[in-house]
């Protein structure tokens, strides 16, 4: 049985996780699944943009399965830490933007995953955490790391420490999230901010993602050679002539991803 919708819109695809009656929480399968998805989009132009939801109004993913985490052995535990990590990694790496739409609450690996996405939008009503240390446990997919990158050290710890729930106002406050949309409209928000991005140049964005990522944490003069050598493919593509010859033209560029 399917853990995910897939829906192709247009140069957007929704992946939408089908398990409203358990929160949509992670389980094995479902992350299996969504490691094979990325696969299969990872190193295209098409789709242009990635919207990741959950199924309902309640819950984008409210983390783990505790009921199978309680079954699990210590050595069946790393197994899961480490698909967790490879799927949700590859997501930062693969060429389309992702965009997390959360429709509701997102907790302990289900923001972890929302955090691996490039970029998030989130239902006024949805409440985001990683509550890991209330179980005795870390983050262990990769939300001691991305976190401190996304909101500066301090808040970070701050979050980790108490496990504390942030609304959705203060999470974009503290950019945890980049938009809020109307209530209900957090996938209608989502796929308007992927229609932006869609609308640019697909290798230019895709090498501009691949900038942010291999860069950020590279002292400058090796992230100022990673952007250039991010630039350089684009310099022979017919996009960037299009490009050029659209502003002279004064007209709407029409990009084909080559």
């Amino acid at each position: 049985m399917a853990e995910w919708r897939i829906e192709a819109r247009g140069t957007t695809e929704t992946w939408t996780i089908d398990g409203e009656a358990r929160r949509n929480t992670l389980t094995r399968a479902m992350v299996e699944e969504l490691e094979q998805h990325v696969a299969r989009v990872a190193g295209g132009v098409a789709p242009r943009c990635v919207v990741l939801t959950g199924s309902g109004d309640k819950a984008f993913c409210a983390g783990a399965d505790l009921k199978d985490r309680e079954k699990m052995t210590g050595d069946d535990v790393r197994a899961w830490l480490v698909l967790l990590h490879r799927a949700f990694r590859a997501m930062e790496l693969a060429k389309p933007v992702f965009i997390a739409a959360l429709n509701g609450v997102a907790f302990g690996g289900g923001l972890e995953l929302a955090l691996s996405c490039d970029l998030r939008v989130a239902d006024p009503a949805a409440f985001v955490g990683l509550t890991e240390v209330k179980l005795g446990i870390i983050p262990g997919a990769g939300g001691t790391q991305r976190l401190p990158r996304l909101v500066g050290v301090g808040r970070a710890k701050e979050l980790i420490f108490t496990g504390r729930r942030v609304a959705a106002a203060e999470a974009l406050a503290m950019g945890l999230v980049n938009r809020l949309s109307e209530s209900g409209g957090a996938l209608e928000e989502a796929l308007r901010l992927a229609e932006e991005i869609s609308a640019n140049a697909p290798l230019a964005v895709a090498q501009a993602k691949a900038a942010i990522t291999h860069g950020y944490d590279q002292l400058w003069d090796d992230a100022a050679t990673t952007e250039r050598e991010s630039y350089h493919p684009l310099l022979d593509t017919a996009d960037r002539l299009e490009g050029l010859r659209a502003f002279r033209e004064k007209r709407a560029p029409q990009y084909e991803g080559r």
